[in-house]
């Protein structure tokens, strides 16, 4: 039995680590604003555990991402597929990360796609040029490492 799962990332701003991801991978931001509503609605979810992002009410504190081709529970918004959810949490990164994100870019574009990455808040930490293969050490906006194949 294959088991679900989502990455999990804590975040100082999940919904700008959401964006960042999403245009980075092409992933799309989760709409979740139904569901809260809902629990609003019924007094399950107080609005103050709200913000509005997108035009939408989104969760202040929790945001995930989707792969746009992956089914979605429409009732919630909620991702059914590949998902990395973003949580807030008090503390900033303070060291290497133990577990991180690999973006593989078409062959012959890792320099352009880590370009572009840059254009979207990530910065360049280092070339890394091995035996094995050659990649791009970058960080996301929150200095959360990952690699440009």
């Amino acid at each position: 039995m294959t088991l679900h799962w989502k990455l999990v990332v804590d975040a100082n701003d999940p919904h700008a680590q959401a964006d960042f991801w999403a245009a980075a991978l092409g992933y799309a931001v989760e709409d979740n604003d139904a569901l809260i509503e809902r629990l609003i609605g019924i007094g399950a979810a107080p609005p103050e555990l709200t913000v509005e992002s997108h035009g939408r009410r989104a969760w202040r504190d929790l945001v995930a991402v989707r792969h746009p081709d992956d089914p979605y529970d429409e009732d919630s918004g909620m991702g059914l597929g590949r998902r990395i959810l973003f949580q807030r949490v008090p503390e900033r990164k303070t060291v290497k990360n133990r577990l991180h994100i690999d973006v593989h870019a078409e062959p012959g574009t890792r320099d352009a796609e880590a370009a572009r990455l840059e254009t979207l808040g990530a910065a360049v930490v280092r070339h890394v040029k091995e035996p094995g293969g050659e990649w791009t050490v970058m960080s996301d906006p929150e200095g959360n490492e990952f690699c440009v194949q």
